[in-house]
């Protein structure tokens, strides 16, 4: 399978109908990820009261829900989106950052997973095991020893949707196998939020597309190229930052020719 021709296709298709793209996210990522889904060619929404997100969801192309800095209320937000987006088959886009680290999270994130027809589960391989059972987590790092695969893999069977666990080498598991994403850099790992942007790039991706394996690991796939872009000449993470959103920017003009996904 031609994985950068088809990372290429979505790109033009976010491009021709700039997807709506309701974000429910952590107030730390919040600017990062409305201007990356905009770099990417969709629009962004991030709206979180109760009083009109079930509205938004409805109208939007994908909801992305990240717990990163969550709240009671914001969980109840989450679900009137959820199922408002389930009732329309909007895909749903479940991040459950720094699920293990208390049992709040934790509890959460089971709780929307429960809920919600979630489409797509994102995490590092200490949040995802950690709903699993076997996840260690600090703060929001991951700092266990789990393999990503046999997480992902675990993860898949209790929830029934598709999981990919992010690091070195993404693992995307789907009910037609699993797919390996080696794009990326390590100073994404110096910025705060980088694993909530590869959230968000995920939901843009399954808005323009109807099989959420694939387009989880192209979402991966192209951003992780644009992050490779991003770190040419060893920038600080500052610099970093912002040249990752340039890149995200341009890659409809520089092309997606070294996205790298496998059949695992």
């Amino acid at each position: 399978m031609d994985y950068p021709a088809l990372a290429a296709e979505s790109l033009t298709r976010i491009g021709e109908t700039k997807p709506l793209v309701h974000q429910i996210t952590n107030v730390v990522v919040t600017n990062d990820s409305a201007n990356l889904t905009l770099g990417f060619g969709a629009l962004p929404v991030m709206a979180y009261a109760p009083e009109e997100v079930a509205e938004m969801a409805a109208l939007s192309q994908a909801l992305v829900l990240n717990i990163g800095t969550l709240s009671a209320g914001e969980i109840e937000a989450m679900l009137l989106a959820g199922r408002a987006a389930g009732d329309k088959g909007v895909p749903i886009v479940l991040d459950p950052v720094g699920a293990g680290a208390t049992r709040f999270r934790t509890e959460s994130a089971l709780r929307l997973l429960a809920e919600l027809p979630i489409a797509v589960l994102r995490g590092n391989r200490g949040e995802i095991g950690a709903l699993v059972g076997s996840g260690a987590v600090r703060g929001v790092e991951a700092v266990g020893s789990e393999d990503p695969r046999a997480v992902a893999e675990a993860a898949r069977a209790r929830f029934g949707t598709v999981v990919a666990v992010t690091g070195a080498v993404d693992t995307v598991v789907g009910p037609g196998g699993t797919l390996l994403v080696s794009n990326g850099h390590p100073l994404l790992g110096r910025i705060t939020g980088s694993g909530c942007m590869a959230t968000a790039a995920i939901g843009i991706f399954n808005a323009v597309g109807d099989d959420p394996t694939l387009q989880t690991a192209l979402a991966l796939g192209t951003y992780g190229l644009a992050a490779e872009r991003a770190a040419e000449g060893n920038p600080g993470p500052g610099t970093f930052r912002a040249r990752l959103l340039d890149e995200v920017a341009a890659l409809a003009d520089a092309g997606v020719a070294g996205v790298r996904v496998a059949a695992g």
